[in-house]
């Protein structure tokens, strides 16, 4: 009778769960692949295929209409979405848990996509004090007051060990093919970007039609304004040597105005030398674009560059 019991219990604890309500995740789908990249050829016709994006996906069950694509930042790979330094979830399971299907990517000549079609030599660079720096986590070694990037040991060696170099030059248009490949692959879907991948979604959004909407977490550079009307603060060189705000005639920015735009920025940048900073509003002709800060207590407090999760 015991036996008979358990097994009723577990028939219906089953019954009673699906992919993003409760504690179980239930994968419908999962798989990776490559996507764009070229193929070189030399004189004597051997070939070499290079310059593609990986990509690593999960489908839930009972998926939502659009997935999520997610592009990292400098210094980063796939890894950023997944479990945080401090071992907690990360967007790519609080995603799915809320029934969106996930297309975490290693862009071309980074992490797992390392096959660059460019000559590189790569020597040890002793550069963590400048990540903790840039990332805001504080001034190395100190944390910021507040920050709520965890201040266990482990938790910095973690996010130091996850950095990883470029295999090849800057080259945002590689990124974007790549990433515009994908979104011709799979369809509609919504772009997350993160620091030098906020310049990556400006750019794909123009060569392909499937991205239905863009949330940009701290985006490194490119912002797109119409001629003549990039602010001040948008003329400032980022660490990728290119300017916060870039020009393009009216008839492009259109494009960036036929979707959502969202653009998130983290506490702590005034005392850092970063400067993705725009305060003003534009109208742009039968429309407007606005650039504002949240006002205080609406953000979570101690938020860093890096696209982690927060608790408000």
């Amino acid at each position: 009778m015991k036996k008979q019991i358990f097994y009723m219990t577990f028939i219906a604890l089953l019954s009673g769960c699906n992919c993003y309500k409760g504690n179980i995740l239930q994968i419908e789908e999962q798989g990776s692949f490559a996507v764009g990249g070229t193929v070189l050829t030399d004189s004597l016709g051997h070939k070499y295929h290079g310059d593609h994006a990986y990509v690593f996906y999960q489908k839930p069950v009972d998926a939502r209409k659009y997935p999520l694509v997610f592009a990292h930042g400098v210094g980063q790979f796939s890894k950023t979405w997944e479990t945080t330094p401090d071992g907690r979830e990360g967007f790519q399971n609080i995603f799915l848990r809320k029934g969106f299907s996930t297309y975490l990517v290693d862009q071309p000549r980074r992490g797992n996509a390392g096959r660059s079609t460019e000559a590189v030599t790569l020597e040890p660079v002793f550069d963590e004090e400048e990540w903790f720096n840039r990332f805001r986590v504080g001034i190395y070694p100190d944390y910021f007051e507040g920050v709520q990037f965890s201040r266990d040991r482990e938790a910095l060696n973690q996010y130091f060990r996850q950095m990883t170099p470029t295999i090849g030059p800057l080259d945002f248009d590689v990124y974007s093919d790549a990433y515009a490949a994908l979104f011709d692959k799979i369809g509609p879907a919504i772009f997350v970007t993160h620091s030098q991948g906020g310049p990556v979604g400006w750019f794909t959004l123009l060569k392909t039609k499937n991205i239905k909407a863009i949330v940009a977490y701290e985006p490194g550079g490119s912002v797109p304004f119409p001629t003549g009307q990039v602010p001040e603060e948008g003329k400032v060189l980022t660490r990728s040597k290119k300017t916060e705000g870039i020009e393009v005639p009216m008839a492009v920015f259109k494009r960036y105005m036929e979707i959502p735009i969202i653009i998130y920025y983290g506490d702590n940048l005034p005392e850092t030398d970063e400067h993705p900073e725009f305060s003003d509003t534009i109208m742009v002709n039968d429309g407007m674009i606005i650039n504002l800060y949240a006002p205080e207590g609406v953000l979570p407090k101690g938020v860093t560059a890096s696209a982690e999760r927060v608790d408000s």
